[in-house]
């Protein structure tokens, strides 16, 4: 009932999470680390612990809003990139999980697999996430533009 009156924002929020336990399930578990993550970015996000818990076990269902702007498309991928490299170990189906989720945030199918490579190269690097956000936004932008 109360899923009528809930903003955007938060239907954003809660399908963004639910993206992240998606990925984090893409090999078959959650592991500790992949759900620290999912509850950190819940945290940032103002939802309580049980609440991610909650919707990550499944128990509550919630339609996912995609994000407007190419900044919000690109904070969801990083953190779903981040989530993947959360265990330490980049799975085939987590990356093409990935690669996948892009797509579906709305990016050109013939950039996502280089993004997703560039976001996860950066955060390896120890990148701040700002600088890999504006050098990610000027590629997609240059790659956007019509063919000379």
């Amino acid at each position: 009932m109360f899923g009528l009156f809930e903003n955007e924002s938060a239907k954003k929020i809660k399908g963004h999470l639910l993206n992240l336990a998606a990925l984090a399930k893409a090999d078959g578990h959650i592991d500790a680390r992949e759900m620290a993550f999912i509850l950190a970015v819940g945290k940032k996000n103002g939802l309580g612990e049980s609440e991610v818990k909650e919707l990550v076990s499944g128990a509550k269902g919630v339609s996912a809003e995609l994000p407007d702007t190419d900044s919000e498309r690109f904070d969801q991928i990083y953190d779903l990139v981040h989530m993947m490299l959360a265990d330490g170990i980049v799975d085939e189906n987590e990356m093409d999980f990935c690669i996948m989720m892009a797509e579906k945030l709305g990016f050109r199918q013939a950039i996502v697999g280089v993004l997703v490579r560039k976001i996860s190269q950066g955060v390896k690097d120890g990148i701040p996430q700002g600088q890999i956000k504006n050098e990610s936004l000027e590629f997609l932008n240059y790659n956007d533009l019509p063919a000379r």
